[in-house]
């Protein structure tokens, strides 16, 4: 079953890089430079608002602002920014699909990046329901600095596998 299952992913990934589109970014000496720099552009603001909320979460920086305040603020650019990563980081692996799928920094960088959205999920479903019984305190409560803590260390393993993808 599980040599199947691999059989069909490794053929889905020939055909996704088989695609026109994708065969020309492939191929192009600067589509595919100009995509890179779009997703890692992308990247550094999904990050960088991330890792704002995180230290907030975490009771180190930013600590006479609502952790609501924070949130509201940066959520839309955070969004924005994840959006642009995805679009141009799924063009990026079309380019070579069947290369990545086997890669093994490019499925921990995507295993990681669900564990990301798990915490996130978790966080917002347990910890965020009762903010406004400490949303102004200077250090959140111990559930709330170790999803800030969990989201922080899950985005930096996104990051430096997402690094190495191209030495593999």
């Amino acid at each position: 079953m599980l040599e199947e299952n691999l059989s069909l992913i490794g053929r889905v990934c020939a055909w996704i890089g088989a695609q026109p589109f994708a065969v020309e970014i492939a191929e192009s000496a600067w589509l595919f430079p100009i995509i890179e720099s779009i997703h890692v552009l992308a990247l550094a603001l999904v990050v960088g608002s991330i890792a704002m909320v995180d230290l907030r979460l975490l009771g180190v920086v930013a600590v006479r602002t609502r952790v609501t305040e924070r949130i509201n603020h940066l959520l839309p650019y955070t969004w924005a920014a994840f959006t642009a990563a995805v679009v141009s980081g799924g063009l990026l692996f079309s380019s070579q699909a069947a290369t990545y799928c086997a890669n093994i920094h490019f499925q921990l960088k995507l295993g990681f990046l669900a564990l990301a959205g798990i915490n996130m999920a978790v966080f917002h479903l347990a910890g965020y329901r009762d903010v406004a019984k400490w949303d102004s305190d200077i250090k959140p409560p111990g559930s709330a600095r170790i999803a800030g803590g969990v989201s922080l260390s899950l985005w930096v393993a996104i990051v430096c596998f997402g690094r190495w993808i191209g030495f593999d």
